[in-house]
């Protein structure tokens, strides 16, 4: 036989056929033989991935790509740590100046003066020293000189533009604020990484600390924790207690915005780090439970700046400094490393006007060796250009070096009645209507008894009190606005809606995070606690028609060669013209013959409005000319403890009051301010109905009266306000009854005259008139039974009359609807 294998039979359609030589088991016809593995074993086939599985990739994909991955950025890091070396000292560590220029291109202002103080770590008190740890970096003793997660994250929101992000070690920000600088880049961050690690290794945990509280920034100028002491204490940084220490520190994140002297608003908020200061230090166990209940929180000094900084000048480079970082053009860190050329919109000649004006009708009729209220006076005004929104003026207070807080721009004073005209916008704006279905226009009839608690309000009763508790029975919305009367605006306020007068009041250009600005009646009144900047800028907007531009301070900013890009100033139209300038027709009223007659002396078209806030703590004149729009306050404060106070008494008057010092300042000031330039019209659009009724002329008296003045603003106190009497005019019809005779129960008024003002007589006679402007009466009811005249006054005459509501014999005021058609 041979040894060559035969064919075998294998299996066909058809039944058994031969195998053909090396084709193997269950192989067909042209299959061809299996491979077969050493050793005489079937070797497996590899399998090709088809389909979808194709774009899947392998397991040894992954890990390869991952080993490069990683092969990679060893590389990269042992590059960057080779390439990168620890530079000298940045120019922090010699500040630049910045300068500040008025609109004109003449200096206002330099702050290159630094005030800094190295001291070891050995001069700070261990509580301070873990106040700071506890508020920037809790494991900084036993971490790695980077945190590589928050490194990441900051690099990326860098990136995508979510703005400064933080989340360094210690090291890390001393190496950015000591040999770097504080730019938000991922170069910069890239070199911060490769330096820390390298100062990691080369200096001391302590030496890090060290270097890192001497070159901190915690505002008022002082660079490091010894000028810090100094500048909010007066100790040194070895005498830091715990409370002072985690104030300290809690001024890192925010330094100028946590200065609770500077900003009063801003109060909470840094309480509430000063106290996640604290819990911190507990946590870590520097500080016992026990002692942390203990603490109390220790109110920095008044500040003082510095001799650059006096007068005006001081006020004007925080207000500056305040709008770059709040509109995220310059950050605080790298603004206060100087360099910068900045060029403002103040106009010299309209600030001296401003500070000429202030100290002609206040400053210098003060006599605070004789009247201790007049060491509580204070005052601050601005003045935009409604056109463009550019501030042209700003008044901050008597000197920057004497009283750091600036009053035109915090936000801690009540604004009063010169809130009122945003009820009446938002009105118009809204087409809103009275409890009885009529359109709120200048003209529509409102009951103005005083306490008459307000209709359609499902949040409790509201009653608010008029100034001295004054009834003027029905009223329109313009003599309402003349004589600011309280119950008439609150009811408004109910029938237009709170939450739409907050509303259009934010349109306006009133910060929608405004102390106490809340959606009740009360609105009305003016507790938010808005500043004059703000309110400055929301009138501008009524004045240019209701188109609203945010305001801006800066024209132009340098650094070096180049320019510094600036926000786009855009305009919006925030509320109809209608609305706008039928509430300018409005305070035209109140100029012409309501409480704010003083602004006259401005001797230009002008529309405008008093207000005054709770126990006379501050008065205010807000007011427009089509040019020019300024709101100018005066306040009372402790020069000690910083308290608000009372100004009643103050300047030898009775009180003050929006009409009186405020209005007479906003006078002389536009007056100077347009100066030689043609006095125009009001060119207004009004809302259908709102046109002005004919009535006689009104003639201001010759010598305005202290006592006077309808609340140039009213008070408010838990909601209600309480509003003064008009200057000039007696509206304070009380009632009063005889029994069988006449019973005169009123005052002396104006021109001389005398009101006397009755009620109802059992059995006698009433005379009723009521006193109006200008010497009109208005005719009063009947009583039964008696006989009733109706009187009217003259100048110097005698007017007996009944009170505007009206009494029956025995019986109570009628009662009156809210409001009425006319």
């Amino acid at each position: 036989m041979s040894d060559e294998p035969q064919p075998q039979p294998q299996q066909s359609d058809q039944g058994w056929a031969p195998r053909e030589p090396g084709q193997g088991p269950g192989q067909g016809p042209g299959q061809g033989p299996a491979p077969m593995a050493p050793g005489g074993k079937q070797k497996k086939q590899k399998r090709k991935r088809t389909g979808w599985r194709r774009i899947i990739p392998t397991w040894r994909m992954v890990l390869g790509t991952f080993v490069t991955v990683i092969l990679l950025l060893i590389g990269l890091f042992a590059l960057g740590y080779y390439l990168v070396k620890i530079p000298p000292a940045n120019a922090a560590a010699t500040k630049q100046s910045n300068v500040y220029l008025y609109a004109d291109g003449s200096q206002l202002a330099r702050d290159g003066e630094v005030n800094r103080e190295n001291v070891t770590l050995a001069q700070i008190s261990k509580d301070a020293q873990h106040a700071v740890l506890a508020a920037e970096d809790r494991d900084f003793y036993t971490e790695s000189a980077v945190d590589p997660k928050a490194m990441i994250r900051a690099g990326w929101n860098t990136v995508t533009g979510k703005g400064k992000q933080s989340g360094s070690t210690i090291t890390q920000q001393y190496v950015k604020n000591y040999y770097l600088g504080q730019e938000q880049t991922v170069t910069r961050k890239v070199k911060e990484f490769f330096i820390s690690i390298k100062l990691d290794r080369e200096k001391s945990k302590d030496d890090i600390l060290e270097g890192y509280l001497n070159t901190s920034y915690f505002g008022r100028n002082a660079y490091g924790i010894q000028a810090a002491a100094q500048a909010y204490y007066g100790v040194d940084a070895i005498d830091l207690t715990v409370g002072q220490g985690a104030y300290l520190a809690a001024l890192l994140n925010a330094p100028s915005e946590y200065d609770v002297i500077a900003h009063p608003e801003n109060k909470s908020a840094a309480v509430a780090r000063w106290n996640y200061v604290l819990d911190g230090m507990v946590k870590k166990k520097w500080l016992t439970a026990s002692d942390r209940a203990a603490v109390k929180f220790p109110a920095p000094k008044e500040a003082k700046g510095s001799a650059g900084m006096s007068g005006q000048r001081g006020y004007l480079v925080q207000a500056v400094k305040d709008y770059l970082t709040t509109n995220k053009i310059i950050d605080e860190d790298t603004l206060a490393t100087g360099g910068y050329r900045i060029t403002t919109t103040i106009q010299k000649p309209k600030q001296d006007a401003f500070i000429e004006a202030v100290n002609d009708q206040v400053m210098d009729d003060l006599d605070k060796k004789n009247r201790k209220v007049d060491t509580y006076v204070r005052a601050g005004g601005v003045s935009i250009d409604p056109s463009n929104g550019k501030v042209v003026a700003m008044y901050g207070g008597i000197d920057y070096t004497k009283q750091y807080v600036n009053n035109a721009t915090r936000r801690d004073y009540q604004v009063g009645s010169t809130f009122k005209p945003f009820v009446f916008t938002s009105a118009v704006q809204n087409d809103s209507e009275t409890q009885d279905g009529s359109t709120i226009t200048p003209n529509t009839f409102y009951d103005g008894t005083d306490r008459r608690p307000v209709e359609g309000w499902d949040g409790g009763t509201y009653a608010p009190e008029n100034e001295d508790g004054v009834s003027y029975g029905d009223i329109t919305v313009r003599t309402a606005t003349d004589k600011s009367v309280n119950s008439v605006y609150a009811q408004m306020a109910v029938d237009v809606g709170p939450d739409k007068v907050k509303q259009t009041a934010i349109d306006l250009g009133i910060p929608s995070n405004t102390p106490a600005l809340t959606a009740t009646p009360s609105i009305a009144l003016g507790p938010a606690q808005a500043s004059v900047l703000d309110m400055a800028e929301a009138y501008a907007t009524l004045a240019n028609h209701g188109k609203h531009g945010t305001y801006t301070l800066v024209d132009k900013i340098t650094d070096g060669a180049e320019d510094v890009p600036l926000p786009k100033q855009e305009t919006k139209q925030a509320v109809t013209r209608e609305a706008a300038d039928t509430t300018t027709s409005l305070l035209q009223s109140v100029v012409d013959g309501g409480t704010g007659t003083a602004a006259q002396e401005a001797d230009r078209p002008a529309a405008g409005k008093t207000g005054t806030a709770e126990e006379d703590q501050a008065a205010w004149f807000a007011g427009y000319t089509p040019d020019l729009a300024t709101v100018v306050a005066v306040m009372g404060q402790d020069p000690n403890t910083g308290a608000h106070k009372s100004l009643y008494g103050a300047l030898g008057l009775p009180r003050i009051n929006g009409g009186g010092p405020p209005a007479q300042i906003w006078a002389q000031f536009t007056k100077s301010a347009l100066d030689g330039t043609d006095a125009t019209d009001f060119d207004l659009q009004l809302q259908p109905g709102a046109e002005e009724p004919e009535v006689p002329s009104y003639e201001p008296p010759a010598e305005p009266t202290d006592t006077g003045g309808q609340d140039n603003g009213g008070t408010t106190t838990g909601g209600s306000e309480t509003p003064g009497q008009t200057e000039g005019q007696t509206n304070g019809q009380t009632q009063g009854q005889t029994d069988g005779g006449t019973t005169t129960d009123g005052g002396t008024t104006t021109d001389g005259g005398t009101t006397t003002t009755g009620g109802t007589t059992d059995g006698g006679t009433t005379t009723d008139g009521g006193t109006t402007d200008g010497g009109t009466t208005t005719t009063g009811g009947t009583t039964d039974g008696t006989t009733t005249t109706t009187g009217g006054t003259t100048d110097g005459g005698t007017d007996t009359g009944g009170t505007d509501a009206g009494t029956i014999a025995g019986a109570g005021p009628l009662n009156r609807p809210a409001s009425r058609k006319p």
